[in-house]
């Protein structure tokens, strides 16, 4: 049995693709999976099963449960242990409202988000580490058109959001 972390991308943002927490448990829960825990409103679940890639089964879950394709992004406790260690920001110096990982489908070439220029985004800046891209903005994210612009480049990548204390969070919670 391995604890996974699933990251639902874009439910619950303005009224759009309603999933009730409550709800995406028992789903999680028919599926077999057991210990699923939710942490906040915006999809992040945690839980255990043999599966060896639940990512797939749980997006046709949530399609056919809830009538609307969800990308669903899941690392093994071990992946996201891994990401929180690889933050190249000295995190516990840091808001962790203001410190973004953005997880990403898969880890893409070197490279891939070079056509970024940092400078023009300044002071918000970003590194890319595997299959995470770590952003600290230190005036907030509210207006920062980075995240937009990372997104937007090609190939395009499914990719999805956390705040640190998020990620910290979820990394208990999977612990």
């Amino acid at each position: 049995m391995t604890t996974y972390a699933a990251l639902l991308r874009g439910i619950n943002v303005g009224g759009h693709k309603k999933v009730p927490m409550e709800r995406l448990r028992e789903l999680m829960s028919g599926l077999g999976w057991v210990d699923v825990r939710t942490y906040l409103q915006s999809g992040n679940a945690v839980f255990t099963t043999d599966e060896a890639d639940p990512g797939p089964l749980l997006e046709r879950a949530v399609a056919e449960h809830f009538g609307f394709e969800v990308p669903c992004l899941v690392r093994t406790a071990e992946e996201l242990r891994a990401v929180a260690a690889a933050c190249p920001y000295p995190a516990a110096e840091l808001d962790p409202a203001k410190l973004l990982v953005l997880f990403l489908e898969e880890a893409p070439p070197k490279g891939h988000f070079d056509s970024v220029d940092a400078s023009s985004f300044a002071p918000d800046v970003f590194e890319h580490v595997g299959s995470a891209v770590y952003c600290y903005f230190p005036d907030g994210m509210g207006r920062s058109r980075l995240p937009a612009a990372l997104e937007a480049v090609r190939p395009r990548m499914t990719m999805t959001g956390r705040n640190w204390r998020t990620v910290q969070r979820l990394t208990e919670l999977a612990s």
